[in-house]
């Protein structure tokens, strides 16, 4: 009887849980491509030495802030086109791209230049004099990567709305195969390049970055299918009311992003109060957790679409079991890499440096990587699936609170008043992570519960 009830139940949700990966798998492979450049910046300029490595450690603490809410402020036209492509309003769709690609390249302008100020302000984060001068130089090159990058954004979430996850994949694995080549190229002046250690490694991000956008215009003009969407590309089509309605769902998700990233960064700016050494330990640690945090991105993504999917057409059921069967998707994946970081915890980190020191601290902190993980998955799903019906505002003050209220104060005085050091910090991730989740799944829960009546 029991075990009849389980089958009907997977049979139930198996249709969501297919659609679900059709549309995150390509998320999650584009992610995955992201997540090794980051990783083949750590790999190959861990190679040269402890001050490089740290030095690209706190120069993306700082970049990942700016870049996470210029993200999460085009990840907002995603709910709104899917919605009216799922609706039959296909010439809308087209007119929210336009509106779309002006509020991306104006997040820019606002949110770069803020970036770009940061910098003069690195000097006194309380890093080694060695480390901050070779991250500001490549810090900035970061930033101007975000010109390209932002439009090809545009391109990525628009298409993404309307359910095509695939190009946006094939291009970022092909700019990203780039991005590691001419890693190699310019951190270690191979092939007649110059040596430019820490900052041949931004240098390469904007070359890759730069061909983004060209190949998806090209792929556009080439395809009469993805050509039309231009025929609405008009001015009239631009209207600030349609940008308000896009700010107004993208600027709470790209807040929330915000916040998130940003006690991450401070937590890494804390853990060089403890020298270049642990703050390499913490970046390698952190570049693991962000593998699988990106991966896990790719299911949050999917879920948004399938979930605005269903909200257009006014599925209520299907907007809650393509929530849900999300989460379960995401509780079995965020196992997986906990069991993986817990096994790997003492041969991942020699994958990134021969440093006795740096080895021991990334060992053990790689153990509380592992703890996080289906907190971290989680909270990223349910987050996902309340984009999908655009609730976006609650989950930026809860995060808010959580991160900055919570998070952070337990990290300081654990890790630095206490006396405990860096895996203090560690620990504060726990019960951050831990309460966003816990309030995000019952907020989900209740919203759609109320919605499925």
């Amino acid at each position: 009887m029991v075990k009849n009830q389980y089958k009907n139940k997977f049979q139930e949700y198996l249709p969501h849980y297919k659609k679900t990966l059709l549309l995150a798998l390509p998320i999650m492979l584009s992610q995955l491509g992201n997540a090794i450049v980051m990783l083949s910046d750590t790999l190959m300029v861990g190679r040269i030495g402890k001050n490089e490595l740290a030095a690209v450690a706190f120069g993306n603490a700082i970049y990942i802030v700016g870049f996470v809410l210029i993200q999460g402020i085009t990840f907002g036209s995603t709910p709104l086109i899917g919605a009216s492509y799922s609706a039959g309003k296909h010439r809308y769709a087209s007119e929210q791209f336009a509106n779309s690609l002006v509020v991306d390249i104006l997040a820019f302008i606002g949110v770069g230049t803020l970036m770009m100020a940061a910098s003069f302000a690195m000097p006194y984060m309380g890093q080694d004099d060695a480390v901050w001068q070779l991250a500001i130089p490549y810090y900035r090159v970061l930033v101007v990567s975000l010109i390209p990058y932002v439009i090809f954004l545009a391109f990525k979430q628009y298409l993404e709305g309307l359910g095509n996850t695939r190009y946006s994949m094939n291009i970022t694995l092909i700019c990203c195969l780039l991005n590691v080549v001419l890693n190699y190229v310019f951190i270690f002046g191979k092939f007649g390049a110059p040596e430019m250690g820490v900052f041949g490694a931004g240098f390469a991000t904007l070359i890759a970055r730069t061909v983004m956008p060209i190949i998806y215009l090209l792929l556009f003009r080439h395809k009469s299918s993805l050509w039309r969407h231009f025929f609405f590309f008009k001015a009239k089509a631009l209207k600030w009311k349609e940008m308000k309605k896009l700010g107004a769902v993208g600027l709470p998700i790209g807040g929330q992003m915000f916040i998130e990233c940003l006690a991450f960064s401070c937590s890494a700016i804390m853990a060089g109060w403890f020298g270049a050494a642990a703050l390499a330990g913490h970046e390698i640690a952190m570049n693991m957790s962000s593998l699988t945090f990106m991966m896990v991105t790719g299911i949050a993504s999917g879920t948004t679409i399938s979930v605005s999917h269903q909200k257009g057409i006014n599925n209520k059921n299907g907007i809650r079991k393509a929530g849900n069967a999300a989460l379960q998707l995401g509780i079995c994946y965020s196992i997986t890499c906990a069991l993986i970081m817990a096994i790997g915890s003492k041969f991942l980190p020699t994958l990134f440096t021969n440093d006795t020191e740096v080895l021991e601290i990334a060992s053990l902190l790689l153990l509380f990587a592992a703890v996080y993980q289906i907190p971290d998955g989680l909270q990223s799903i349910s987050i996902g699936a309340l984009r999908g019906i655009a609730d976006v505002r609650m989950p930026m003050y809860v995060c808010s609170f959580c991160y900055l209220a919570v998070n952070l104060p337990f990290s300081y005085l654990v890790a630095v008043k206490m006396g405990v050091g860096i895996t203090g910090i560690w620990m504060g991730f726990i019960i951050g992570l831990g309460a966003v989740a816990t309030i995000m799944i019952i907020r989900w829960h209740l919203k759609t519960k109320r919605q499925s009546k």
